[in-house]
């Protein structure tokens, strides 16, 4: 796949030419979505909890005798049949992460960079540098370029002043190549490459 490679101001810098092993396959919606509950479910915190019946502060004494009342058998004001008593099989504090192969994870991320190559929502360019960390001028630049809701993927380090340009903006995303994921890649519409992320992503499935 031939693309062509632009700048941060819209003119062009020559041309390059992607791996159909990483961005030509054709992407499953099933691989996709394993990945992106993977991650969520690894995001999440896990520290709900509720209180029962043995971690409630309320008298253990039996509330009146079992038999001759009339009434149902009752032991401990803690019961949970009771307002103020402990929560019966209540949420507590544990990990919602669960395994994903390895090389499932791998073929997740080539189908979702497949995906935008797909939908020509790709775009390369050579270098992700700016001269000043203006948050302005850096959101003119990505309008020129048709731009609003990006992820943009830098070499082994992000530059500085992008960083900084970029960190008050809603819908644009900043990472290393490192940093690449699925999820991240799909919640934006467009995907933002430079020539290095290009090299060290055929690096990493070669």
């Amino acid at each position: 796949m031939e693309l062509t490679v632009k700048t941060l101001d819209g003119s062009e810098a020559g041309s390059i030419s992607l791996s159909d092993a990483i961005f030509g396959l054709e992407p499953r919606a099933d691989i996709l979505h394993r990945m992106v509950t993977w991650q969520l479910a690894r995001r999440q915190a896990g520290t709900h909890r509720t209180k029962g019946r043995s971690e409630i502060n309320r008298t253990s004494k039996k509330m009146y005798k079992q038999k001759g009342t009339g009434n149902a058998r009752h032991g401990a004001a803690s019961a949970p049949q009771f307002r103020g008593g402990g929560r019966a099989f209540g949420p507590v504090v544990r990990s919602h992460a669960f395994d994903l192969p390895k090389k499932v994870r791998a073929l997740a991320l080539k189908h979702a960079l497949s995906s935008k190559a797909k939908a020509a929502q790709i775009f390369v360019i050579e270098k992700a540098g700016l001269v000043d960390p203006k948050t302005k001028g850096f959101k003119d630049q990505l309008a020129k370029l048709g731009l609003a809701s990006v992820l943009i993927i830098d070499g082994a380090e992000v530059e500085t002043n992008l960083a900084l340009a970029a960190r008050n903006l809603a819908t644009v995303d900043v990472l290393p190549v490192q940093g690449i994921n699925v999820y991240d890649i799909l919640r934006r519409d467009t995907l933002v490459l430079t020539r290095a992320a290009v090299d060290a992503l055929e690096a990493r499935f070669k």
